[in-house]
């Protein structure tokens, strides 16, 4: 039997809400169209990104997906600072993850467009994982080096 979602504890979404209400004043400053930025280069649809960066949802921010959404913001140090200390505090096991992420930037592509949306967002899938692995590839191969 399926066990029901786990919810946060009361005083979890409250630290959730904090990391989430600096991110959610950063976006505030941004240009329209941040979010959508975020989502794609996370391979996710705007409702995800919409659902982990409202302080009002304690659906936390998956570690992994940290560091592109602190590249395609801009937060500035103090934003990065005050943001990574909230989300330290809320997810005190998950630092790690955080510290030793790959550091990504955002690139803008200029792909031809397809004709049909269905096929756009395979393209831009297909990119994402192709740039995700290469990245992958190349921390792999670092990491190698470091250890000889």
């Amino acid at each position: 039997m399926a066990r029901p979602p786990e919810t946060p504890a009361p005083e979890s979404a409250q630290l959730v809400a904090v990391y989430k209400a600096v991110l959610q004043k950063v976006l505030d400053k941004r240009p329209s169209g941040t979010r959508q930025r975020i989502a794609a280069v996370l391979g996710k649809n705007r409702s995800f990104v919409s659902q982990i960066t409202n302080p009002a949802y304690s659906t936390p921010i998956p570690a992994a997906h940290i560091e592109p959404i602190l590249e395609v913001c801009h937060f500035s140090p103090r934003e990065r600072e005050a943001f990574l200390e909230a989300y330290a505090v809320a997810h005190p096991r998950r630092q790690s993850l955080v510290d030793r992420g790959p550091k990504l930037r955002a690139r803008t592509l200029l792909l031809p467009d397809l004709g049909d949306p269905e096929r756009n967002r395979r393209l831009d899938v297909l990119l994402d994982n192709v740039i995700r692995d290469l990245a992958d590839l190349l921390e792999e191969d670092g990491d190698e080096a470091a250890t000889q």
